[in-house]
């Protein structure tokens, strides 16, 4: 097939090259994104009288038939074109002769391309954002339930202090809550628009860059055309917001994956969200979590992979940047994939509250405030933390947990115990004087549950809508 580019050429590229060289096979996944580009590109031409306007109206009408044709698989994109921009105009060209090869007047593939890539990753940014937006609701629902579910905290996996199991979602709360701010970031940072910039250095025709950003949503035009057809810094911003995602989501799993264990048993995932062994009849696996573990990897290498990729190249284009994209769309499908099952997982779970109040008991987690308490009845701290490093010994010989013990056993660790020490060290009052915000005591937590809400309530994109609204008038 003739390329659209091959009048500097003699000769047929080799089918090896051509194959090597071609992105339709992947950049198909933009072809919306390419045609509403060309719209935007062709009414601004015509706006401009650039383009009659007849031939701006037959040409919009004509992209419109194309991109429903497409939709409806009535028209096949075909993999004998070299990318997608290629397949519109050729087939535009087919339909309308020469009319059609004045689509592409005062535009490069090289702003078209960085065009569609930044449209498609634009509303890949707001698609993830909503992801994480029901997953946060799902956690909130989990804290407002659990505000005196009592389980042990953890430092270096080891059983530490007692927490809430509310205290303990509305740490991941705030990761994903991040997550969704770096969404708003990189949104906001992205949306200026490149079309106009050319090949690298503008073009002589007299276009109008800011109409043609407006029609498209953007803040405005790309300043300079060599940083705007070279650019995929906003690539970059959201695989490696991508990838803390699935930091978030791994870390998340690999804590179901403990608590799911025969020697934790405090959860139980639903058996959607489970399989079985092959061989061992008594097996359900938490396969969910150990893939979204598993997968973490993955979304990681297309970061560096494409940090690899630009680490090299000078101004401006290069044939390089076309590497953007597979890794990119991968890694989109995979973070979104994940975050909508995890969720699905997460909210179906059934936590075992008085397995996980036990494991803070027997874990020794009420330690420290055995400590304080000898503490507060005149007890040097060096000599109280001895005193109950020693009653924790006994503890473990007697297989038993500080409050199981009798206050004469108590009293023979240390004579400055007395019958509140019960009290002081519950698992209820260790968790309720510690009221400051951000720590588990229930007051505290149903502060913070108050401030998650509101904040859930005022959703950037709502203010975003307005804003586009605004622009369009």
């Amino acid at each position: 097939m003739a390329q659209l580019w091959g009048g500097r050429f003699t000769k047929e590229t080799d089918q090896l090259v051509y194959n090597f060289n071609a992105s339709i096979s992947f950049d198909q996944k933009f072809y919306k994104q390419d045609m509403e580009g060309s719209i935007a590109h062709v009414k601004m031409l015509g706006k401009q009288g650039i383009l009659s306007e007849e031939e701006t109206q037959e040409i919009v009408k004509s992209i419109k038939d194309i991109l429903q044709e497409v939709e409806k698989g009535t028209l096949e994109i075909s993999q004998k074109y070299e990318d997608i921009h290629s397949f519109v105009e050729a087939t535009l060209i087919d339909r309308l002769g020469d009319t059609g090869k004045k689509l592409h007047t005062g535009r490069s593939r090289n702003d078209q391309v960085a065009l569609d890539m930044r449209l498609y990753t634009r509303q890949e940014v707001l698609e993830t954002d909503e992801l994480l937006k029901e997953l946060l609701n799902v956690i909130l629902t989990i804290m407002e339930n659990n505000l005196d579910t009592y389980m042990p905290g953890f430092t270096h996996l080891q059983k530490a202090q007692p927490v809430t199991l509310a205290h303990h979602m509305g740490a991941y709360f705030e990761m994903f809550k991040r997550d969704r701010q770096r969404m708003e970031d990189i949104y906001h940072r992205m949306n200026y628009c490149p079309l106009g910039c050319g090949a690298l250095a503008g073009t002589t025709y007299p276009l109008d860059r800011y109409d043609t950003a407006k029609r498209m949503g953007f803040a405005g035009p790309a300043l300079n055309s060599m940083d705007g057809v070279s650019d995929r810094d906003y690539l970059i911003e959201f695989l490696s917001a991508l990838s803390i995602i699935m930091m978030h989501l791994s870390r998340f799993s690999e804590e179901v994956i403990i608590w799911n264990s025969n020697e934790y048993q405090f959860v139980e995932i639903d058996d959607a969200y489970s399989t079985g062994s092959s061989i061992m009849p008594q097996k359900k696996n938490p396969d969910i979590a150990e893939l979204v573990r598993g997968k973490t990897g993955r979304v990681y290498g297309a970061l560096i992979s494409l940090l690899t990729t630009m680490k090299g190249i000078p101004l401006a284009y290069n044939k390089d940047m076309q590497e953007d994209k597979e890794l990119t769309f991968d890694a989109i499908d995979t973070v979104k994939g994940c975050l909508a099952l995890f969720t699905g997982m997460l909210s179906t779970m059934k936590f075992k509250k008085e397995r996980m109040e036990a494991s803070a008991k027997h874990g020794f987690t009420n330690a420290t405030d055995a400590a304080d308490y000898l503490v507060n009845h005149g007890v040097p701290f060096r000599d109280a933390h001895g005193i109950v490093g020693r009653l924790v010994l006994f503890c473990i010989e007697k297989k038993a947990a500080i409050d199981d013990l009798s206050l004469e056993e108590l009293q023979k660790i240390s004579p400055v115990f007395e019958a509140d020490i019960f009290e002081a060290v519950s698992m209820k009052t260790c968790v309720e004087k510690r009221l400051t915000i951000g720590a588990p005591g229930q007051e505290a937590m149903k502060k913070v549950i108050e401030l998650e809400k509101e904040y859930l309530g005022q959703d950037w994109k709502t203010k975003l809508q307005d804003w586009e609204q605004e622009l369009l008038k």
